[in-house]
């Protein structure tokens, strides 16, 4: 079967509407200004082979007017499709026509961004760039809204360029420029809604449409029709229910804890009374324990005043007896102070002996250092005695060596010629040098022979490796991907080698890994097989896939390589039939059973070119067979000669296909035929070359090892030779610098001679000064020893002076012992009343001490503040001893073991928890009011909002039961109310049978054209309600059946041109008489025969007056907004109505070169004259049919 061709695109926007026969004008205008609305014709700006044309103006503009904030003119330049038109939508019902593919939804688009909305709105593109018409740099839009009271009656032309590089943009504003905030805020003032669906809705956010909850058609249903203070107001609500809610929650929380603090608090209640009696025994003892302080103060108090009074007594009997003792005890005294001034005599005669003998002890040191001093002097001159016979030797050993110098002096020394050695040395070097560089040439000549012969012993190995590999079948099936792609074969070498480097298993392409089970097929096969995919890898992880495509990448920089990542196994592949229906349709078999290799790698190929879908046919198929595979699910096959490719348009039918059919080509890689053989004779001719020039230096290394060892015999005689010139140079060269330094030593050792004369004869006068310093020493000495006897003399008197009256100590000594003894009973009892007394005065002391002591322990009892446990215990133990006070604390230690310890925190955690208690009933108190606050709020705010949403509502399902009804069901909207205002919902409900009830509209109860039907009507509803000043919608009519597409069709019209008053609207004028839209779709024979879509009425051919029935004529037109419908194919004989204005997007092979020849004017006319001619009395009404096959 044929293929089909693609021809160059050409479009046409078209807008027509008209009158009658007379108001069609053929005139065109070619000039640049921009048509006006109320001109028939308007500009034709050419487009990139794409024509942008519009024929004619709506002729009821007299009767309506733009809405403010109203589209009224659209003008594209490179943008998606366009190189550049322009549009002018009408004030009602825009209807925008043309097959698919020419351009109506890129319309959707430029309104949605050019108003100041993201891609994000539209479903397709994401990125901005992606609008900007091929090969364009920058695309633009610029849309014409109409003016509003702010604008003062000038439209408002907003105007967006959009850059490719970078997806920049740059707004203006009446040709002033502006930025994206202004542009929204402009939009908004007018309450455009571009992001809700019930306002603006493209062909690919439809099924999103669809898939709204009833939640969120409420808020779309209040952005798209409510005033703003009630969207606010839901919100409100919302807000505050959930603020009511968190509150309601927080308050059962509180409840919860306090209900369980206080059954805890009651549990606790007798075990908090035992331990508060356990605290109050327990602070008792501490209490008592307290005051044992104060019991040790007062009993050492009165210990202390009791030996204060005894020693008081004891110092007085002391008294009392030293009075009667006193005459006795005066003779001991005045003995006593004889023997004292006798002591003190002694003492001085003592001191006045140290003295002198110290002067005695001083002369004889003086004596004895000068006796040292002439001893010295005695040594000097002997030293100086014995330096001189040095002197002497010196002298002698100075006068030989002056005479051997000067005979050796007059002994020339051998001839020392310097520069002849060192030239001879010199030449020594070089030759050593030379040999050595030799050496070293012939090693490295000999490194690099090995070096090549291995690296020519490894290219042997690689190339035989290579041979054999080549001589494989995988080896072929390489080499032939090596001819296709070295830069896949570079990547495989890679894989192989590294499988280290991947966490899983990479398998190879399958031009390599796989082979046919049949070679018969192979050109089949690979007819079928794109050539990428049998150059693509197989990896089954994201990292192995990221890692080999930075290796390919970064690291070797290919460009011919593809690589894909599998996820799911073979098994997850199955047959679009069975085998049996595979083979009633003439096929053998799918292109996988023919195929064999890793399973991944087929995994791989079903997933990317479907070879288990696509069918193998060993013979030719029978027409029969072709049209049953046409219709089946089989999208794809192929046999001996031919690969063919089917293409289902659901849409237009289950006829509406296509087959795209090939030639096979013949196989390149699973073929039978060995690839390339010259390689295999290249690869032996080289194996040879490699050990022929292996062998060759393999001898001349061999060559090069003999020639070392001469060159190391030289090397060693150069340098003996070198040895000897160096040790015969070094010789001659010592004895001639000894010999030119003779001179200079003889002057040395003959001033060393002259020195030694001079020194002998300084020694006489010397020695003799040395003499008369030791006659000197003599007379000091002799003068030193008369004083020594002189103190002598002096020292021997004053020894005998303290002799004497040492004697006279002992005397006295002796006297006072004697009246001491016959007084000692005396002194005893004084001694001992004395002893007495003063431990009298200690043990008073001590215990004044224990006293303050204790005091100071007592302080903090004293000082501070008291207990009223402590305050009864001072009360209590008020004249107790320590041992009454032990006695009672050790009975109320009794009782407070008999007490039950339990848990030591159980007092303070029931207070703490009372504390608890206390806090969280004040916390109850307070959400209570603030929940009644809320639900105060809730109420004001719900008291305002709900009446005002159920009178909307009902507006809403007024018009939507209306439109119902004119197909003969039944259906109504409600609101769903729920406790939470965020489950407040739109509640459809509908009815499409007789015997059915109205039920809620979901996708399980009612099928895809009833819902699509509810959609639509549902959207007409708001019509005449919504806020916004257009609404878009694109093709919503698809899936429709044409009995429900007519009927909503006919609706839609009535409502948007105005037909139907809106609810609650005063009518402003009748309908005067309809008109009747006629839609051109392209001819497709030579004669430009033009098709009509004309009115269902019998009286077709005049006009007619037509109303929202057929019967109901002059009914009151409403005001509404402006309507745009997008939609690539119409019935025939649809309503039209006077108002309406139908833009044609036309393109195709049909489409004349000069665009200038299509004047639809003159089409129209001559459409109508056929018409007349064949019927004069009827309309034709099959123009819609053959409009819909060549759509299709």
């Amino acid at each position: 079967m044929p293929g089909l061709m693609v021809p160059q695109r050409r479009s046409r926007s078209e807008a027509v509407d008209l009158d009658d026969e007379d108001e069609l004008g053929s005139d065109t205008s070619t000039g640049s200004k921009r048509v006006r609305l109320s001109s028939h014709i308007a500009e034709r700006p050419r487009t990139n082979g794409i024509h942008a044309y519009t024929n004619g103006a709506s002729t009821a503009s007299s009767d309506q007017e733009h809405q403010p904030g109203s589209i009224v003119r659209v003008k594209l330049k490179n943008f998606v499709t366009y190189t550049a038109t322009e549009f002018h939508p009408g004030p009602s019902l825009n209807m925008v026509i043309g097959p698919n593919g020419t351009g109506k939804s890129t319309l959707v688009c430029a309104i949605c961004l050019g108003l100041g909305w993201g891609a994000q709105h539209l479903g397709r593109a994401k990125e901005l760039s992606e609008f900007v018409k091929h090969g364009a740099r920058e695309a633009e839009i610029e849309i014409e809204l109409k003016a509003g009271e702010r604008q003062r009656g000038r439209n408002p032309v907003i105007k967006r360029h959009i850059k490719r590089e970078g997806n920049k943009t740059t707004w203006f504003i009446n040709g002033a420029s502006s930025t994206h905030k202004h542009v929204q805020s402009l939009a908004r003032s007018f309450s455009i809604q571009v992001d809700n669906l019930c306002q603006f809705l493209p062909q690919d956010r439809v099924v999103e449409f669809a898939a709204l909850s009833p939640v969120q058609l409420l808020d779309q249903t209040q952005r798209a029709a409510a005033p703003e203070h009630m969207v606010e107001d839901h919100e409100m609500l919302k807000r505050l229910r959930g603020e009511q809610k968190k509150g309601e929650a927080e308050q059962g929380n509180i409840r919860d804890s306090l209900t369980n603090l206080e059954n805890r608090q009651r549990a606790q209640q007798l075990d908090y009374e035992r331990m508060q009696e356990r605290e109050t025994v327990k602070g008792r003892v501490a209490a008592l324990q307290k005051m044992k302080p104060m019991a040790m103060y007062r009993t050492f108090r009165t210990k202390a005043q009791e030996l204060k009074a005894e020693r008081k007594a004891a110092e007085n009997s002391l008294r009392r007896l030293e009075q009667e003792m006193q005459p006795a005890m005066q003779a001991v005294d005045a003995k006593r102070e004889y023997q004292d001034q006798v002591d003190s005599v002694v003492g001085t005669r003592k001191k006045m002996v140290e003295r002198h003998q110290g002067r005695v002890d001083g002369f004889s040191k003086e004596i004895d250092q000068l006796q040292t001093s002439i001893e010295d002097c005695e040594n000097q001159k002997k030293a100086e005695k014995e330096g001189d016979q040095d002197r002497k030797n010196g002298l002698e050993r100075a006068k030989r060596e002056i005479i051997s110098i000067k005979a050796r002096m007059e002994e020339m020394p051998p001839e020392f010629d310097a520069p002849m050695y060192n030239e001879k040395i010199r030449a020594e070097t070089r030759k050593d040098r030379e040999i050595e560089t030799r050496t070293q040439e012939v090693q490295a000549s000999i490194r690099n022979c090995r070096g090549e012969a291995q690296r020519l012993e490894n290219q042997v190995q690689s190339k035989e490796e290579e041979l054999t590999h080549l001589q494989s079948q995988a080896g072929q099936q390489l080499n032939k991907l090596r001819q296709t792609s070295r830069d896949t074969c570079r990547l495989w070498e890679y894989v192989r080698n590294n499988p280290n480097k991947f966490q899983s298993e990479v398998y190879g392409p399958p031009a390599v890994v796989c082979t046919l089970k049949d070679p018969r097929f192979a050109d089949a096969i690979e007819s079928m097989i794109q050539p990428g995919e049998l150059k693509a890898f197989t990896c089954t992880s994201q990292a192995d896939f990221q890692h080999l495509t930075d290796v390919a990448t970064k690291q070797f920089g290919l460009t011919d390589f593809y690589l894909r990542q599998v996820h799911v196994g073979l098994d997850h592949f199955k047959p679009p039939v069975s085998e049996e229906e595979m083979r009633r349709f003439g096929l053998d078999s799918w292109l996988l059973d023919q195929v064999q290799g890793p399973e991944p790698v087929l995994s791989m190929l079903c997933e990317t070119m479907r070879i288990h879908q696509t069918g193998l046919a060993t013979r030719g198929l029978s027409d029969q067979q072709f049209q049953t595979l046409s219709s089946s699910a089989v999208s794809s096959f192929v046999d001996r000669s031919k690969t063919y490719h089917i293409t289902r348009r659901r849409e237009y039918g289950p006829k509406a296909t296509s087959t795209r059919v090939r030639d096979v080509h013949p196989a390149k890689i699973w073929t039978n035929q060995r690839g390339d053989s010259h390689r295999e004779d290249e690869l032996k001719r080289d194996i040879v070359v490699a050990k022929g020039e292996r062998q060759e230096f393999l001898s001349e290394t061999e060559r090069l090892k003999s020639e070392l060892e001469p060159l190391k015999r030289q090397a060693q005689e150069v340098q003996r030779e070198k040895e000897r010139l160096e040790n015969e140079k070094a010789t001659l060269q010592k004895a001639d610098s000894e010999f030119r330094a003779l001179p200079t030593r003889l002057e040395l050792k003959e001033t060393q001679f002259a020195e030694l004369q001079e020194q002998g004869a300084d020694l006489k006068a010397r020695l003799s000064a040395i003499d008369r310093e030791a006659e000197e020493l003599a007379f000091q000495r002799g003068d030193k020893a008369i004083e020594y006897a002189r103190a002598i003399d002096v020292l021997r008197v004053q020894v005998s002076d303290l002799i004497t009256a040492e004697l006279i100590k002992l005397e006295a000594a002796a006297d006072l012992e004697t009246l001491m003894a016959r007084n000692a009973d005396i002194e005893s009892l004084l001694h001992e009343r004395r002893q007495e007394v003063k431990d009298k005065e200690g043990a008073s002391k001590r215990a004044t001490d224990d006293a303050k002591a204790w005091y100071a322990k007592c302080a903090p009892l004293i000082n501070e503040e008291r207990t009223a446990e402590e305050e009864q215990a001072i009360q209590d133990t008020e004249g107790m001893s320590p041992q009454d006070l032990d006695l009672e604390i050790e009975s109320a230690q009794s009782r407070l073991n008999l007490l039950h310890e339990g848990n030591p925190r159980a007092i303070q955690e029931f207070e703490k928890r009372a504390q608890d208690i206390e806090r969280l009933q004040e916390k109850v108190q307070s959400s209570a009011d603030a929940l009644a606050d809320l639900e105060q709020q809730i109420q004001a705010v719900r008291a305002r909002w709900e009446p005002e949403l159920d009178g909307l509502v009902a507006k809403i399902s007024d018009a939507f039961a209306k439109s119902f009804e004119k197909i003969g069901c039944a259906g109504q909207v409600g609101v769903h109310k729920d406790e939470d205002f965020e489950n407040w919902a739109v509640q459809i409900m509908v009815r499409f049978r007789e015997n059915e009830t109205l039920t809620q509209l979901d996708s399980h109860r009612q099928s895809g054209g009833e819902r699509a039907v509810s959609t639509i009507f549902y959207l007409m509803a708001l019509q005449s309600l919504a806020r916004a000043p257009f609404r878009v919608v694109d093709e919503i009519n698809q899936g429709m059946d044409p009995r429900n597409e007519r009927i909503v069709h006919e609706r839609m019209v009535d409502i948007a041109c105005g037909a139907v008053p809106a609810p609650n609207a005063a009518p402003v004028g009748g309908l005067g008489r309809s008109q009747t839209a006629e839609l051109y779709g392209t001819g497709d024979s030579d004669d430009d025969e033009v098709d009509s879509v004309l009115g269902p009425r019998s009286d077709r051919g005049r006009r007619v007056t037509a109303g929202l029935d057929g019967d109901a004529q002059g009914e009151p037109i409403g005001r509404t907004s402006q309507y745009f419908l997008i939609t690539p194919k119409l019935l025939s004989g649809l309503k039209y109505r006077r108002g309406m204005k139908v833009h044609c997007i036309a393109s195709g092979e049909y489409m004349p070169e000069d665009w200038k020849k299509l004047d639809f004017g003159k089409m129209l006319a001559h459409a109508k004259l056929v018409v007349g001619r064949n019927n004069p009395n009827s309309r034709p009404s099959s123009l819609g049919s053959r409009v819909g096959r060549v759509a299709a």
